[in-house]
C-alpha cells in the first residue's frame, strides 16, 4: 500500500507550449473511407464505436471514398466550395474592418468553414440553427445578403438588430438562424426546447444546436442533453472541437473522457464524431443526423475534429498559449484545399478557375463592404438610435421602461 500523502489536485495542462515544436501525435486519424455507415435507425446502444473514430470521406490524394461518400455532387460541392472562399474572405475583410477601428469586435471561422458550409445543405426551410459566433457560413451558404452581415458588425442605422447584439452576434429568423447569445451553451437547452415544442406541434421542422468544446463543461450542455434523450427531440446537437476554447485547451473541458461524442453514450443518445474540415464528410454526417431527426428517431450528438487557425476573437492572441506554427502541423489540413484539391482531381476545377472565383468572391466582399460602410461604421457614426434599447422587449412596455425612456429623452 502507498503511503498517505496530502491530497492535491489535478490541473490538466498542453502538451506543448509556446516555443515548443507542434505535437499531434495523439490525434488519432483513421484512413479515408475506412469508418462504417450504419442504418440510420440503428440502435444507439450498436453504434456506440462510432463516438471514438473519426469519418472521413476525402483520402490525402483527393478521392472521395468509403460508404459515406457520394452524398453531394460536383456541382454541389462547387458550390460549397465557392460558400467557404466567400465566408473566409468575409473572415479577412472585418478583421482587417476591427483593426482600423470600423468595428469593435470580431470572430473568424478560419479554419472551420467546411463545419457550418456542409452542414446547412443538410437542413430545410424553416429549420432552426441556435449557433455561435463561429457559424456564420450558415448564413452566407444561404444568400444571406453579406450587406446586412456588415451593417449588424458595424452596428450601423441600417442594422436590422439595431444594436442591441455584439458585432458578431447576428440574428436572422427568416433563415432558420436563432439570435446568438453570448452566454455560452444556452443554445443547446434552447435548441431542445424548440424542436420539443415543433413535434408538440406536430411539425416537421427540426433544430440544430452548436457549442464549442469549452462550452461542453456547462451545466447548460448536461441540461440539454437530458431533455433531448429523455424526450427523443428531434434535434441534431453539434460540438465544433476546434482543439480551443478562450485560450485554455481542449482537456479543460474533456476531463478524462476519451472523446467528446462519446458524452452522448450516458444519456442514450447515438453519437459520431468526423472530420471537421472534410466538406463531404460533414455534409455525409449532417444528413444523417438530420434524417434520424425527421423520422422522429429522436436527438444525435455530432463531434467535429477541426483546428481554430486564428485568434479565438480580435481579443485573444493565441500567441501566448500555444505555438505559432500549430496550426499549419494540423493533420486534417484546410477545408478549402481539401475540397479544391478533390474538385480539380474530378476533372471539374482547375488552378485557373479557383483564381478567377476567389477574385470574383473578393470583388463581391469589398463591395458589400463599401455599401455597408457608407452607411456608417463605429468611426463614423450612423447609429441606431438609443430609443430601440427599449424597443422589442415586452409586447406593451411597462410604466417603468416608459418612464426611463421619457427621461432618456426618448
Amino acid at each position: 500500500m502507498p503511503k498517505a500523502t496530502g491530497l492535491s489536485l489535478h490541473v490538466p495542462a498542453p502538451g506543448v507550449r509556446p516555443g515548443d515544436t507542434p505535437d499531434f501525435s495523439d490525434v488519432d486519424i483513421p484512413k479515408a473511407g475506412e469508418t462504417r455507415r450504419p442504418d440510420v435507425d440503428s440502435d444507439p446502444k450498436d453504434i456506440r464505436d462510432l463516438a471514438f473514430t473519426v469519418i472521413r470521406v476525402l483520402s490525402r490524394d483527393g478521392d472521395a471514398v468509403g460508404p459515406w461518400a457520394n452524398s453531394l455532387s460536383n456541382e454541389e460541392l462547387i458550390v460549397g466550395l465557392r460558400h467557404m472562399m466567400t465566408v473566409r474572405s468575409f473572415d479577412s475583410r472585418m478583421l482587417m474592418a476591427q483593426r482600423q477601428g470600423k468595428t469593435s469586435f470580431f470572430v473568424q471561422s478560419f479554419g472551420e468553414e467546411a463545419v457550418a458550409c456542409a452542414f446547412q445543405q443538410a437542413l430545410q426551410k424553416g429549420d432552426m440553427n441556435f449557433p455561435t459566433y463561429r457559424q456564420v457560413g450558415l448564413l452566407i451558404s444561404q444568400q444571406y445578403p453579406l450587406i446586412k452581415l456588415m451593417n449588424q458588425i458595424y452596428s450601423n442605422e441600417e442594422d436590422p438588430i439595431r444594436g442591441r447584439q455584439l458585432p458578431v452576434m447576428y440574428s436572422a429568423k427568416d433563415y432558420g438562424f436563432f439570435s446568438i447569445s453570448g452566454n455560452l451553451t444556452t443554445q443547446f437547452s434552447q435548441a431542445v426546447g424548440w424542436a420539443m415544442a415543433s413535434a408538440i406541434s406536430n411539425d416537421n421542422k427540426i433544430a440544430v444546436g452548436w457549442v464549442g468544446d469549452g462550452s461542453t463543461s456547462e451545466n447548460d450542455f448536461h441540461a440539454a442533453m437530458v431533455f433531448a434523450s429523455t424526450y427523443r427531440a428531434p434535434v441534431v446537437l453539434n460540438i465544433v472541437n476546434n482543439q480551443w476554447a478562450i485560450s485554455t485547451f481542449q482537456g479543460m473541458a474533456k476531463g478524462g473522457s476519451a472523446t467528446f461524442a462519446a458524452r452522448g453514450h450516458g444519456f442514450g443518445i447515438p453519437a459520431l464524431r468526423v472530420d471537421g474540415n472534410d466538406y463531404l464528410a460533414v455534409h455525409a454526417v449532417a444528413k444523417w443526423a438530420t434524417e434520424r431527426a425527421r423520422l422522429n428517431l429522436g436527438p444525435t450528438l455530432v463531434e467535429y475534429v477541426t483546428y481554430r487557425a486564428g485568434g479565438h476573437s480580435t481579443s485573444d492572441d493565441p500567441a501566448a498559449y500555444r505555438p505559432k506554427q500549430e496550426g499549419d502541423a494540423w493533420p486534417l489540413g484546410d477545408p478549402i484545399l481539401r475540397l479544391k484539391s478533390h474538385l480539380i482531381k474530378q476533372g471539374v476545377w482547375s488552378e485557373q478557375k479557383h483564381a478567377q472565383v476567389e477574385a470574383e468572391v473578393e470583388d463581391e466582399v469589398i463591395s458589400a463592404q463599401k455599401a455597408s460602410e457608407e452607411i456608417g461604421t463605429l468611426i463614423s457614426g450612423n447609429a441606431p438610435s438609443a430609443r430601440d434599447m427599449f424597443e422589442g422587449v415586452y409586447e406593451q412596455m411597462p410604466p417603468h421602461l416608459v418612464k426611463q425612456r421619457q427621461e432618456a429623452g426618448y
